[in-house]
Formats: C-alpha cells, structure tokens, sequence
C-alpha cells in the first residue's frame, strides 16, 4: 500500500469512528455530539480542502473539493451536524476508493521497478564484483546466475533459458543462443552465463518501457483533459447558483429561510461534478496498464481514444506482417534420384545466406556428402560429385520452365538445382506471414477499419501476400517518403489511421500516421517515434488493443453519461422539495463510487481471441504450401 492510500485509508476510518461516535451520543442525547461531527468532519476532509484551497490560492481555480467543504459547513450552520458529517465520509471514501483505482493501476509498473536490479557481477580479472548497475560501460563482462534477473541489455557469451514476461507479457522462457541479446529486467531460468554489455543501464529496453508507462500515466487523455477544463467552470456556475436559489427560492417562492438555504446546500452537493470529473481518468489509467501487462505499451490515453475510432490501418510487410526470414514453399523434383535432397543441404550447409539457412532448415534430415562447393559469382554454387557438375543457384535466362515463371509472379524467390546445365529439381522461397495474421486482418475489417500494405519489395511478392492474407489494398516498391505519401493521403478518407511498421524506413511513416505502433523486436527508431508499442512482434497483441481501446470508449461513455444523469435527477428532485441531504449526498457519492469502480474494470484482462500457436495455424495458404 502506498503512502496516499495509507493516509486516505485513514482518513476514511477516523472520519467513520467520529461520525458512529457522534450518532450513538445523539442516541443518548449526549449534547457533546457536535464535537465529534466536527471532528469526523476534519479528520475526513482536511485533506481535500487544503487541495481546494491551495488551487485556489496558487492556480486561481476551483475545484470539487472546495465545494464539499463548503456544503459540510453549510449542513453544520444549519444543525444538520450528522448531515455534514456523511457527506465528508462518503466524499473522503470515494477520494480513498479513487487512490486505490490509482494505485492499483500503477501495480504494473511498479512491479517492473522491483525486478529491474540495481547490482550486477561484474567480472574483474577473474573474480565476480557486486557493483551497481549504473557503472557498468559497453564492453564490460556481467555473470548472471540462474534464477537471478539480467542486470542489463548485452550479448549472451553461452546459451540459456530467459524469462522475458516483464518486458513481452507471454510467459513462455525464449531458449537463447551465443551472441543473442539479452535484456535488463529479464529472469534466467537456465544455467549460469556471462553477459557482455552493449547498452548503457538509461538506454535499456527495459528502461524505455518505464519511461514509456510513466510518461503515459502522466499525460491524460483528451476527453479527462477536457472535462478538467470545464470543472473551474462549472464550479463557478454552481457557486452562483447556490446564492441565486436561496434568494429566489426565498423571496419569489415564498419558502422560508431555513428550507431555502437547506436546498441551496443540497444543490452544492447534488450538483458537484465529482462523478463526471472521475468518469475517464480512472479508467485510462486501468486500461494502460492492462495494456502493460500483455506487453502493449501505449505512450498516453489519447492514443486509446483514437485507436477505438480507428477508420484504416497500413502494415509494412517484412517483419511487421511477414516473419522477416525465407522458408521454403514449394518443392519440385523431376529425378527420383535420392542424391537430390542430399546435394541441396551439402552444397547450402556451407553457405551463411539467409536463403541458405532456410533451404539447410528444409533438408536437415539428410546425410551431408564431402563435397568441394565453389561459389560463381551472380549464381550461385558449383560443385562435381560423381563425375558430374552439380549446380545450385537462380535461373539462367536459358533455364526456363513454367513453374518458375509462375513462381515469380507469385513474388517468391526460385532456386534451381541442374545437373550438366539440365533442371534437376526446383525450390520456391517466400516470407511466411506470420501466425494468425489472416485473422488479424479478418478482424479490422469486421470492425469496418480498412486494411492496406505498404512495402519496398517488388510488387509481385506484395500483390501475392496481400490476396493470400485477404488485405483491401497493397502498394509495392514503396521507398521511405511513399510510405508517408500514403499514410497521408489515407488520413485525409479516414481522419483516423494507424501505421505499423518495425525498421528505420518505416519511422517517417509512423510519425505521420494518427496512430504510430512499433513492433518490440523492430529499431529504436521506430519505437521512439511511434505512440504505441507491441513489446513481442504479436499481432494479436494489435487485435487485443484494439478490443481494450472500444472497451474503455464504451466505460467512459457509460460513466459520463450516467453521472450527468444523476446530476440532473438529483437537482430536480431538491427543487421538487423532497430529496434530504443525506439522501443527496448518498445518491451524489455513491454515483462517484460506481463510476471509479465501472472505470476499474479495465483492469480485467479480456478473453483472447486468438492464441498464438503457429503449429495451429491453418488458414493461410502459404503455411499449408510450407508445411
């Protein structure tokens, strides 16, 4: 519990133990009790008024809690001692109640605090050092025992199993290799290993996302900004019509004094807007951090209030909806000689190419043969292996066959395998989609949001990844400033668009758009420029972001909706005559209660729509090819 919420807990509870004290002394008809109303009165409202008044003084503003001070003094002039007393309790057990909405939405970010470490084994001629995080420098050597946090982003120097959940949200530990990153704030669930520093402690990922969650707690989004813009304002207006009814009530109405300045005092309760003020913040705050606990980063509320009247969205291709690496598609063999699979991974093995890995990923099954393998420069490779020339590489301009033709219009790189010049054997290479980004697709566009990709690769590959994904439009061979172009032109038809991209190309792009969102794994750039961050590359996390944006749309509209309601019920039935102002304060506070708790409800994780798992994930056509 926090230092806030411990003292407004206790302000709540010596302002209950007052007020049941006064009532039972009244029950005794001890004349004594006024004391203790006061006292309930002070202990529970002292708060709130110093906060009145200091805005007052310093910022010249008022507020909702200047004018519950004044209505608890206004019971208490009339007699209504008791009155007063439970309008502090109730308005000093929302503010507790609110405080704990606060903190309980903060929760995540302060959980990422605690596992960050502030020490880290240094290694220094041999021997572990403890120093403190903040001195390590690029090149040192950190030793990071199992089951201890990685003090700091760097290269792993031996293989591991790394807990990332505080910085991804997905509990399933990543198996990383020699010379994989690791990041500061993770767990290390395998063996011991040394970590050689790359980043300095401030330019950590893990860093970047507490500034990030910080940064997005602080900034309100535009509908809290603007209800605390009228909140002065509407203060004012019910400070002038408190005075007005009392005389008017009084002297055109003929009430008497007494009930005309009670009524004045009902309408300073009943007509405060504590409901409305508390309708989005509460809420906001909740929704941000339980967008931090699936590792969705959103830099302030009002990028959740766009992304939920999104209107069209524009995806890079390579690595945002593509995996961003080769695998081989399609297979084609005109020899059944069992020599053919063999020569594909012996004569690939040796290669580092990313298309060399996806073909040796492809064939890993088979028997490696000893073979001489030399390189021919703009083809491929070359190598004699029973008395023949083997050959490995893009067709020739002489090499012609329907399949490859079909295959590149297709968009997918095609590698023949010939044997004395003759076709022997055909592989076709493609970037896969990633798992699920068909259904991803499938929900924007069931929710209206159209849905485009933007690329530099060869319009071919575009036109083929886009029908297979079911995309409502794609531009090819896009540089840098077309990207832009496009968005730009998409934010004039549809005032709200997003960009999601990963790489340096995309940041102008991402800048541009209503709604930058950064893939995690992607460049600092793009993250440092985007609104929001999708911490692994998940587009599901897209999908679910989205769902929580139109949820918490829905909540504020509720809150503000039925706060306005309640004000309005409220001020007709005091002039109406028979609304007391206990009953004024319970139906004015409580509405506040149910409002911050309706807001809470963005806590709650929603129900995911889509589980990750590419072993599942079957309707794609080009997973079906690959598998």
């Amino acid at each position: 519990m926090s230092k806030k919420e411990r003292n407004a807990f206790l302000s709540t509870l010596f302002c209950l133990l007052f007020l049941v004290i006064g009532k039972i002394l009244i029950g005794l008809s001890q004349p004594i009790y006024p004391v203790f109303f006061v006292l309930a009165i002070i202990s529970g409202g002292w708060k709130q008024t110093y906060e009145g008044i200091n805005e007052l003084v310093h910022d010249h503003t008022l507020n909702v809690d200047l004018l519950m001070a004044l209505a608890a003094i206004g019971a208490c002039l009339i007699g209504n001692w008791f009155e007063g007393a439970m309008l502090t309790f109730i308005f000093c057990l929302s503010g507790a109640l609110e405080e704990y909405a606060t903190n309980k939405s903060t929760k995540e970010i302060t959980a990422l605090m605690n596992v960050a470490p502030n020490e880290a084994l240094k290694i220094i001629d041999g021997e572990h050092v403890t120093v403190p995080v903040e001195e390590l420098k690029l090149g040192d050597f950190v030793f990071v025992p199992k089951g201890k946090a990685v003090p700091i982003d760097g290269r792993m120097l031996s293989a591991s199993s790394i807990d990332e959940s505080a910085i991804s949200g997905e509990s399933v530990p990543v198996e990383k290799a020699v010379n994989d990153e690791a990041f500061g704030g993770t767990i290390n669930l395998g063996q011991a290993f040394t970590l050689e520093v790359t980043k300095n402690s401030s330019d950590t990922l893990f860093a970047q996302i507490l500034r990030l969650v910080e940064n997005a707690q602080n900034e309100q989004s535009a509908t809290a900004t603007f209800i605390e813009k009228i909140e002065n304002v509407y203060v004012k207006i019910v400070l002038l019509a408190v005075p007005l009814m009392i005389l008017l009530t009084h002297f055109l109405l003929g009430w008497s004094f007494t009930e005309s300045f009670y009524r004045g005092m009902v309408l300073l309760v009943v007509a405060s807007p504590c409901a409305l003020v508390a309708s989005a913040t509460p809420a906001t705050l909740a929704a941000i951090s339980n967008g931090a606990k699936k590792g969705i980063l959103f830099k302030s509320g009002k990028t959740l209030e766009k992304l939920a009247d999104l209107r069209a969205i524009s995806f890079d291709k390579t690595g945002t909806l593509t995996q961003g690496k080769p695998r081989v598609t399609e297979y084609k063999t005109f020899s059944n000689d069992p020599l053919i699979p063999q020569l594909f991974y012996s004569m690939e093995r040796q290669s580092t190419h990313p298309l060399a890995v996806a073909i040796t990923n492809f064939f890993k099954d088979e028997e490696a043969l000893e073979l001489q393998v030399e390189e021919r420069a703009g083809f491929g490779l070359e190598t004699t292996y029973q008395h023949q020339v083997w050959q490995l590489g893009k067709p020739t301009k002489a090499q012609c066959h329907p399949l490859i033709e079909q295959w590149h219009e297709e968009g997918k790189t095609v590698v023949v395998l010939s044997k004395n010049e003759q076709i022997i054997a055909l592989l076709a290479l493609m970037d896969l989609p990633k798992p699920h980004t068909k259904e991803v697709i499938g929900y924007f566009q069931a929710q209206n949001v159209e849905t485009v990709m933007l690329t530099g690769d060869n319009p071919g590959a575009a036109k083929y990844v886009a029908q297979q994904l079911g995309l409502n439009d794609f531009h090819g061979g896009c540089l840098p400033a077309d990207k832009t172009d496009l968005v730009k032109q998409q934010q004039k038809g549809y005032s709200i668009n997003a960009m999601v991209g990963d790489g340096i190309n995309d940041a102008p792009a991402l800048a541009t758009a209503s709604i930058g969102i950064a893939m995690g794994e992607g460049t600092d750039v793009a993250m440092e420029v985007s609104d929001m961050v999708l911490m692994k590359n998940d587009l599901t996390k897209l999908m679910y972001s989205h769902r929580l944006a139109k949820k918490m749309k829905r909540i504020v509209r509720q809150n503000i909706v039925f706060s306005l309601s309640v004000i309005v019920l409220l001020i007709a039935s005091n002039f109406l005559q028979f609304l007391t102002l206990p009953l004024g304060v319970v139906g004015h506070e409580g509405s506040t209660i149910l409002v911050i708790l309706n807001g809470l409800r963005m806590l709650f994780p929603l129900k995911e729509l889509i589980k990750l798992d590419e072993t599942k994930c079957t309707t794609c056509p080009l997973y079906k090819a690959a598998q």
